[in-house]
Parts: structure tokens; C-alpha cells; sequence
């Protein structure tokens, strides 16, 4: 078989590199897996809002990379459907894969013209309301939508135009050898002025203003219960955004300026230090359509807790972490409490090691590349002879 006779694959992505965002993340975790289980397949990547880079990170020679993010922000979107809709015609990939919802709109488009078939990634709460009627048209029409969590998904089956046996679960990934087990960082404890015995609650999450709910704000709301128990407590929340003078002024309405620290905007390289420093990591969300930032903690050994949303999948229903009601303050704070003081009822918050271990057999790397290979080999594409192509290249 030649090289020229090989699928190829369009991927449409809000952006890869230039912002770490969830949808971003995966992006980059898909885009490897692809490359890596399926080497000869030409990929042809466009991102709406990275920068052209001549040596971009993944890098190959089966991938091709294309950018609308030099653009001014209000040329992108139109300029990206062009892009997309113009290389897709000229090219008619075998598949066009779209790692946000919004995207399904041209990909229908691009259907109807040249018959592509198109799978879509749903991550969170873009995919839990959808208002737009072209948008929830499109859905309608992907020959896959790929969920990253049961809630996910059973907010999509709501809506009656979505056939349910075109969604298939597919949970996030995460980076196995970024995120390790180690000691307290001794500069983190220094910088923070913490001891090494301290009880630590971390939370890393965007400071968003305007939105109707934060996890940090359910947090602080416990302290104080768990301050009954655990005076020295201290509270380290990582993020950046809008929301933070709200946040601060909140701190300081609860006399909670001696046990809270805003440490801000971090660098990636230095997240895994912080999950080190803490001794639970708790973002009760109602906004997280799965959580990387989940695994990321449990493979440092991490005792979780979560929401009731995607944090669900991402704890395994409560086997990997503790899973509450966000809206249950004493809950939260009991939930906490028994983690800190060893008395929560899963003995396997307790093993780092086998938090760790646990993790990586339900969403390493290999149960990623897993995944995405049994949905390739059933994969619906323009013609029986493209499929047999990617089953062959495996």
C-alpha cells in the first residue's frame, strides 16, 4: 500500500499549544494518540487560535499544521471556517475529527458537499445547553460524538434529535510521566510560608468572573467547620483571572486572610509541585465535563474530591476519590475533614502509590490509545475500502 493510497484525517481544534485549556489539552493528547497508532495516516490539523510555529511541538511528517491565531480575535472564527471548509473540499479528507462542538456547524456543511463523515469531541458544559439550532442540527448529523463522561453524554440524550447509540465514551488522558509522587517541596513550603506537617486543601482552577458558580467558593465556605478540627488548615488556590478581586474581598469578609493563599498563575512545569504540597485536592465543580486536573492529583498519590458532574467518571464513582454534592456545605466539610485526619471510609485515599496505579490502568495513556483504536476499527467513513485502510495501518 502507498503512502499517497493512506486516509487522511482533517482535525479542527480551538487551539494546541498557545493556551492550556481542557479542550485544549485533549486536543494535544489526541493528536499524539493518532500519530502514534497510526503513523503512515496523513493528519491535517487546523487550530483556530495557535500562532504559526515553523517547529511546532508533535511535529511529523504525516502532520500538517495550519493557523488562523496571527489573525485580529474577530477574523478568526470566520477566517477558520474558510480555512477548514476550502482545504476540506479540495482534499476530501476521510474523516474530519472536531474537538469542539461549535466546529459541527461546518463539518455538516462539508458532509452534505462531499459526503466526509465527521466525529466530534463533547467535553463539558458547551455540550449541556445547547442553544444554538445549527449546532444541535450538526450533532444530529455526526456520524460519532465522542463523550469524555456519562454526564456528558446523558445531557446530550436529552435532547431528542441525538441519536444515543452515535455517542460513545470517551474519557480524558492525562500526562503520566509530567505528574509524579514526591516529598513536600521544601521552596513551596518556604515560599508559602507553610510547615511541613500542615494540613494543605489545594484547588487549581481559572478565576472566572461572571460565572454562577466556583468550587473555591465552596471551599472557603467549609473552612471553617474543618477548622474545628484541623486549626492550622491552609487553603492554596492556583489560578489566574477576573474573578479575583471578588475572590479576595470574600477572604477578607470571612476573616480568612491567615489560612488562604492566592497563589496565581502558575507555570505548567511547576503544577506537579503544587499537588505534592497538598494533602487533598478538592474542586467540587459543577462545571467540569470530566477534570483533568483530577488525574493529574491522584497520579501524584493525591486524595481527591470531586463534583457530581464529570467528576464522577474522573473518580470512578467514588472508587478513586470522594465524590459530593457541591451545594452541601457540612458535607463537603466532613468529606474533607475525614480525608485530612485518615478517617474516610475508601483505605485507597491512603495509598499514594496505589492511587497512582489505579489512575493509570483507567485513563493512562495506553487505555487512551486503547480507546481510540477500537473506534477506528469500526469507524464509519466515506467508503468501506477507507475503513479497511485504517484498520490495516494499525
Amino acid at each position: 500500500m502507498t503512502y499517497s493510497s493512506l486516509p487522511n484525517v482533517h482535525l479542527w481544534s480551538p487551539g494546541l499549544f498557545d493556551f492550556k485549556g481542557g479542550i485544549q489539552v485533549f486536543s494535544q493528547f489526541f493528536l499524539e494518540a493518532l500519530q502514534a497508532l497510526y503513523p503512515p495516516i496523513e493528519q491535517q490539523v487546523f487550530s483556530m487560535h495557535d500562532r504559526p510555529n515553523p517547529q511546532p511541538p508533535l511535529a511529523s511528517s504525516s502532520t500538517t499544521f495550519h493557523y488562523c491565531g496571527q489573525l485580529p480575535q474577530r477574523w478568526r472564527t470566520p477566517a477558520f471556517a474558510a480555512q477548514v471548509m476550502a482545504h476540506g473540499l479540495l482534499r476530501q479528507p476521510d474523516l474530519v475529527i472536531t474537538t469542539h462542538l461549535n466546529f459541527t456547524v461546518a463539518a455538516a456543511q462539508l458532509k452534505r458537499l462531499t459526503n466526509t463523515p465527521y466525529w466530534t469531541i463533547a467535553h463539558g458544559f458547551e455540550a449541556w445547553d445547547i442553544q444554538r439550532p445549527k449546532v444541535l442540527e450538526a450533532l444530529a448529523g455526526a456520524d460519532r460524538i465522542l463523550a469524555v463522561s456519562s454526564y456528558t453524554r446523558d445531557r446530550l440524550i436529552e435532547h431528542p434529535q441525538i441519536n444515543p447509540d452515535r455517542i460513545e465514551l470517551f474519557p480524558n488522558t492525562f500526562n503520566i510521566e509530567q505528574f509524579q509522587i514526591a516529598a513536600k517541596p521544601e521552596y513551596l513550603l518556604k515560599r508559602h510560608q507553610l510547615r511541613a506537617d500542615q494540613p494543605v486543601i489545594l484547588t487549581v482552577n481559572r478565576l472566572e468572573a461572571g460565572e454562577d458558580f466556583h468550587s473555591y467558593d465552596q471551599v472557603l465556605a467549609a473552612l471553617p467547620q474543618i477548622r474545628q478540627t484541623l486549626p492550622d488548615v491552609h487553603y492554596v488556590i492556583v489560578g489566574k483571572g477576573g474573578d479575583r478581586p471578588r475572590l479576595e474581598q470574600l477572604i477578607r469578609d470571612r476573616q480568612l486572610e491567615d489560612c488562604v493563599t492566592l497563589a496565581g498563575f502558575i507555570p505548567d512545569d511547576e503544577l506537579v509541585n503544587y499537588y505534592n504540597l497538598c494533602d487533598v485536592f478538592a474542586m467540587p465543580s459543577t462545571l467540569e465535563g470530566f477534570g483533568i486536573v483530577y488525574l493529574e492529583a491522584l497520579a501524584c498519590g493525591k486524595p481527591v474530591i470531586a463534583g457530581l458532574d464529570g467528576g464522577l467518571d474522573a473518580l470512578d464513582h467514588g472508587q478513586l476519590g470522594a465524590n459530593v454534592d457541591p451545594m452541601d456545605i457540612a458535607t463537603l466539610a466532613t468529606t474533607v475533614t475525614q480525608i485530612l485526619t485518615q478517617q474516610y471510609a475508601n483505605p485507597l485515599l491512603f495509598d499514594p502509590a496505589g492511587l497512582r496505579q489505579a489512575v493509570i490502568q483507567r485513563f493512562g495513556t495506553a487505555a487512551f490509545h486503547a480507546r481510540l483504536n477500537a473506534l477506528f476499527q469500526t469507524a464509519p467513513l466515506a467508503s468501506q475500502s477507507a475503513a479497511h485502510k485504517f484498520a490495516t495501518s494499525y
